[in-house]
């Protein structure tokens, strides 16, 4: 079922960032092991429920755990 994929991805997302603070999207998608579109999904899903803030700076997007 895509959803527990979703949720799954989620969580490696979530664990990833708890270890390394910080990451930008292009480094999510190589580290966490999963194809890209789950990857954003995950992103989206996070940003959902308010545990990730995503900062701007120039053309580059970081992403960290609130």
């Amino acid at each position: 079922m895509l959803t527990g994929e979703i949720g799954t991805v989620a969580g490696k997302i979530w664990h990833f960032l708890h270890e390394k603070g910080g990451s930008t999207v292009s480094r999510l998608k190589k580290e966490v092991g999963a194809p890209p579109d789950l990857v954003m999904l995950g992103l989206g899903w996070l940003a959902r429920e308010g545990k990730v803030e995503f900062r701007q700076k120039g053309k580059v997007l970081t992403i960290r755990l609130k």
